[in-house]
């Protein structure tokens, strides 16, 4: 059996490895355009602040460890184009620019996604940069050295972390979105004020409701943003905008949302039989929805890797659907959601309540607690859970792995209120605030 992989980031080197072990006789081969694999784009903003100090730690695996698994790894190569009737692939060594065709039995697409550039006057200037591999993670820090002016475009969790970033080394920091609100698609408003006042009060100039229309230049150097409301001095721009699905290889051969997202089923086949796909080039189904959607996170992509393996050859193990349960900190806050947001479900005509506790984590009778401030959002008529959020100094982000587990099992907000939690004053209440808040909304 032949097995052609095109991406070796997060869900290709999972599905990879597992193949490895599942079938030892296979011949697999990788294409990956990079000269590395498995990248932790989540860290970019660790490395860029000095948290991290050796880049190398974003790496959990390499080409050479994958060579010693027995897989035939091409470097530095890019498919260009895919025949899924004849099964043929033509790709480009882009170091020689020699070009060749390859066959295969399977087809895996693990090529992920790609920043989103958007066409606007100036975006070829120099010094616009975008965060997404270790090359640009490296590019932002060398190129942060010698600007004091820095704008970050696009308020999502990497923009929002490399804003942290460049203020605590002193920068004059400016964060530009669309939206009216950081963190929208994660977090409701009750949770994302606090961190604008926040950032705020560390002098970060917030310019948000704004979408930018162009970049000015001097001597071919971006020196001012241009946006609807107004326009921003800047020595760097760091376009953090989101992400669009590398799916262009298979277009019109395979089923596809209309962002270009792979649909693929349970077992992560795509509409072609013997073609599979995981990671940032796929929709997944969104359990509080129950239909699919593009969610591009390392979390996703490397079960789907791990499950592309299991189900190539026979339908083994069933993909569960997502939460999207994701995670931050910024400054002392650590915050973490899961499922659907209040503000979220509403735009999609859902009909949800939700109840917000604002608790101490641990019993007022220890040295030190820490208040919590819970949200979890519910359907009103079924009470099933869909969504919930939660901040605090304490790290109590765990819980929000709770309740994704709840969403993933349909769980109703009144269950929630009996559900079976340990108590240990060291770590909370008699009535843990999971608890609580399914309690309140009895009520």
């Amino acid at each position: 059996m032949k097995i052609a992989v095109i991406g070796c980031t997060h869900a290709g080197t999972a599905a990879v490895s597992n193949m490895t072990k599942l079938y030892p006789d296979a011949a697999i081969t990788v294409y990956e355009k990079n000269d590395n694999v498995s990248f932790l784009s989540c860290g970019i903003a660790l490395y860029v602040g000095g948290v991290v100090q050796d880049a190398q730690g974003l790496f959990y695996s390499s080409p050479q460890e994958l060579e010693n698994m027995g897989v035939a790894m091409k470097m530095k190569h890019a498919v260009t184009s895919i025949d899924s009737e004849a099964k043929t692939l033509t790709a480009e060594n882009l170091e020689t620019g020699e070009t060749f065709e390859d066959t295969y039995d399977k087809l895996v697409m693990t090529t992920g996604s790609w920043p989103i550039v958007p066409p606007l006057e100036g975006i070829q200037l120099n010094n616009i940069v975008l965060s997404k591999n270790f090359n640009h993670a490296n590019n932002i820090i060398e190129k942060a050295k010698e600007a004091q002016k820095i704008t970050v475009v696009g308020a999502g969790y990497i923009g929002i972390e490399l804003v942290e970033a460049f203020e605590s080394y002193g920068k004059d920091v400016t964060l530009i979105d669309s939206s009216d609100r950081i963190l929208s698609k994660y977090l409701d408003p009750e949770y994302t004020e606090v961190i604008e006042d926040e950032f705020e009060n560390r002098g970060i100039t917030l310019a948000l409701g704004e979408t930018v229309s162009k970049f000015e230049g001097e001597n071919g150097n971006v020196s001012k943003v241009v946006t609807t409301k107004g326009a921003y001095e800047t020595d760097l721009v760091v376009l953090c905008i989101g992400f669009k699905p590398n799916t262009g290889l298979l277009q019109g051969q395979v089923d596809m949302l209309d962002n270009g997202a792979i649909i693929v089923n349970e077992y992560m086949q795509t509409s072609n039989e013997d073609i599979f796909a995981a990671g940032d080039s796929c929709a997944i189904l969104y359990n509080p929805t129950g239909k699919h959607a593009y969610i591009p996170l390392a979390t996703n992509a490397v079960r789907m890797g791990t499950l592309v393996a299991k189900n190539l050859v026979n339908k083994t193990i069933k993909y569960m659907g997502t939460q999207g349960t994701s995670g931050i900190k910024i400054y002392e806050n650590n915050i973490a959601s899961t499922g659907m947001t209040e503000t979220a479900a509403s735009f999609m005509d859902m009909n949800v309540k939700s109840i917000t506790i604002l608790e101490n984590d641990r019993p007022e009778f220890m040295p030190s607690y820490e208040p919590v401030t819970l949200k979890v959002v519910y359907e009103e008529e079924t009470r099933r859970i869909v969504g919930a959020q939660v901040m605090s100094k304490a790290d109590l982000t765990q819980s929000i792995n709770t309740l994704s587990v709840c969403i993933q099992n349909r769980m109703t907000i009144d269950e929630l209120g009996f559900v079976d939690f340990f108590f240990q004053p060291h770590y909370n209440k008699p009535w843990n605030f999971l608890n609580q808040a399914g309690l309140q909304a009895i009520q």
